[in-house]
């Protein structure tokens, strides 16, 4: 997939965001040798709860957002080593050692600033509209070309589109910390801060970025 990418044209990437996926980061450093490879923090901390007790989920939970939260590498590493030795991080080895595991690829997003960290940081954007695609393809059985297929599929994105408006629609007025409603496919909402996110992506990256301006 990579190596078809490439040779349609994509010809540097700065960061992908990976769910784990054995294999992926190394396909990805032979394809573009300096993209920054960060993983999904969603899924890892989806696999550092896999066996912490449902009674102290909440718990746990809360005490990991120092760790991701964290405003540097250093204080990030800190803040795991406090949570091991922390009643919760003995009783839960596993939950440490996801952490460990995964250090490498975890910890590169922490070097940007808040808002191109929630840019990068997981890949449940995309893999919410990839599930809302396989929805409406998963029960037809066969198309009769690749042109209906494309068809089926750009207006399911319309329609996801307009449902995502008309819940926008709905929690508009209401304050940022209860609005639930999906952003936009293409910009994200206002809350994302994209284009916030793009002008910090150019100054982190400028001799990368530069050659496509």
């Amino acid at each position: 997939m990579c190596a078809e990418l490439a040779n349609r044209g994509v010809r540097d990437v700065l960061i992908v965001c990976c769910d784990g996926l054995t294999g992926f980061p190394e396909a990805i450093g032979a394809t573009w040798p300096e993209a920054t490879v960060q993983t999904c923090v969603v899924h890892l901390i989806r696999a550092a709860m896999r066996f912490v007790n449902y009674a102290d989920r909440k718990t746990v939970a809360a005490a990991l957002k120092p760790i991701y939260q964290a405003p540097s590498v250093d204080a990030a590493a800190e803040a795991l080593e406090e949570f091991a030795a922390s009643e919760l991080g003995v009783k839960y080895p596993s939950t440490v050692k996801a952490f460990r595991d995964a250090w490498e690829k975890f910890i590169p997003f922490l070097a940007f600033p808040p808002a191109l960290r929630r840019v990068i940081y997981t890949t449940n954007a995309i893999e919410s509209l990839n599930f809302q695609l396989r929805k409406v393809t998963k029960n037809r059985g066969h198309f009769p070309n690749d042109q209906a297929a494309i068809k089926l599929l750009w207006l399911a994105i319309c329609d996801i589109e307009d449902k995502r408006a008309r819940d926008r629609q709905r929690e508009r007025g209401a304050p940022a910390s209860e609005r639930k409603a999906s952003g936009r496919l293409v910009e994200g909402q206002v809350t994302t801060n994209w284009k916030q996110a793009l002008e910090q992506l150019a100054l982190a990256y400028p001799e990368r970025i530069e050659p496509y301006l």
